[in-house]
């Protein structure tokens, strides 16, 4: 599997589901920060579970954050948990979900409020 994601602004990007092997790409791409915003046992089996990530981010030298965030359903509460996890991390900040989506919602709510 590749390494993608998609800049939305030069401090922060998405991706759609990393693996751990990506985390040291990512720190190479110059990212300090990662948020998972895709909860554990989304979906099936073959997903990486979040402490798992955070080991691997953690040993690439890179900050990270578990806001887990249920698809199609983003509260107010979920933006504001953002919206401080945004302001207090090191940029720039990398976010992955499922595709990518939901992590670049959260970001635009963040930023109208």
């Amino acid at each position: 599997m590749s390494f993608e994601f998609h800049s939305i602004t030069a401090e922060f990007a998405v991706a759609p589901q990393l693996q751990p092997e990506h985390m040291q790409a990512a720190a190479q791409a110059g990212f300090k920060s990662v948020i998972i915003n895709r909860p554990d046992h989304e979906l099936d089996a073959s997903q990486p579970q979040s402490d798992v990530m955070i080991q691997a981010a953690q040993a690439a030298g890179l900050a990270v954050q578990y806001q887990p965030v249920v698809s199609g359903s983003i509260t107010w509460d979920n933006v504001e948990e953002f919206k401080q996890i945004y302001q207090t991390m090191p940029k720039p900040i990398l976010a992955y979900c499922r595709s990518g989506a939901r992590c670049a919602n959260l970001y635009q709510l963040a930023q109208q409020n």
